[in-house]
């Protein structure tokens, strides 16, 4: 396994199962540094588009669970820094955030799709040494990104099940498990 850094995916250990948040969640690490960490729930959609948030925008854009922090406020990640300004590069060709009003524009224009942005409400957060201690406690693993900004587009529910496929060992046994134990 690899060290937390930015660009990084968290993968939920299923020893997690039971956590509303972070149930068979994978993140991405958008910062990652001595002060904290923020990241984004990659395969958590909502009931909501876009459009059921944000005025000006008839877009059916999926809005995803970004994490338990600040969930009334709306973030994104995405791969066209070129169009939208003032985006900070994650790493690997994903950026995050910029100029919201060029986004809906450029939505609205039908200029980047849904493989190019990813919305979020809420974000998942860790303070100074907070994730450190959770990987100790074996709570996540951490994976590169192999996807790049490929990421923004990838399948989202059973993008958990895939990594611990991946993973293989007994990690294999757990993608087959029911979210909740209790149906089983």
């Amino acid at each position: 396994m690899s060290k937390p850094e930015k660009g990084s995916l968290l993968i939920a250990e299923p020893s997690i199962i039971g956590d509303l948040s972070f149930n068979r969640a994978v993140i991405l690490l958008a910062d990652h540094n001595a002060l904290g960490s923020v990241g984004f729930i990659l395969n958590k959609p909502l009931e909501y588009h876009l459009k059921d948030i944000v005025e000006g925008t008839d877009s059916n854009f999926k809005v995803y669970n970004g994490g338990p922090v600040e969930q009334d406020n709306l973030y994104f990640i995405h791969k066209s820094p070129e169009l939208i300004p003032n985006s900070i590069e994650i790493s690997n060709g994903i950026y995050w955030g910029g100029d919201f009003n060029v986004v809906l524009d450029l939505i609205n224009l039908k200029k980047i799709t849904k493989n190019d942005i990813r919305f979020f409400l809420g974000y998942s957060g860790w303070a100074e040494e907070q994730l450190h201690h959770e990987l100790e406690s074996n709570a996540w693993l951490v994976t590169d990104n192999v996807y790049d900004n490929k990421i923004i587009a990838k399948s989202c529910q059973s993008f958990w099940r895939e990594k611990m496929l991946e993973l293989g060992g007994e990690y294999s046994i757990w993608s087959n498990a029911p979210e909740n134990p209790s149906y089983n």
